[in-house]
């Protein structure tokens, strides 16, 4: 978890009695390469199953937008983001797909996923 999560917020979910998935797609993303500091560009996929809160889209615009200037490999950025977002939120599941752009030659597709203990077990 890291200090950018104070930037989201969050907000009662009106159906918490319902699975149903919410899918957010942020195709600016940006953040740095820790080894040359070229711009890396993602498309970031958030889909998530939420309990009792949603997240609100415009923190989420700028904690996303907050990793512009961090130098982070796609693997540790992917991973910080869903870790961040589930404890913001506590979502029954959350699927983070970040999709980057071709650099060097090579596209990366890097997916995390989270699912909450006890969501899908069988009643």
């Amino acid at each position: 978890m890291t200090d950018k999560i104070k930037i989201l917020e969050t907000f009662p979910n009106a159906f918490p009695n319902r699975d149903y998935r919410v899918i957010h797609s942020a195709p600016e993303f940006t953040s740095l390469c820790p080894k040359t500091g070229q711009p890396d560009f993602a498309t970031m996929i958030i889909e998530y199953i939420p309990d009792q809160l949603c997240i609100e889209l415009k923190s989420l615009k700028f904690y996303l937008n907050s990793y512009r200037n961090d130098g982070i490999f796609f693997e540790s950025v992917t991973n910080t983001i869903l870790e961040d977002l589930t404890a913001c939120c506590s979502p029954r599941y959350m699927k983070l797909t970040a999709d980057f752009k071709v650099r060097g030659g090579i596209s990366s597709v890097i997916i995390a996923e989270f699912t909450k203990p006890g969501f899908g077990a069988k009643q």
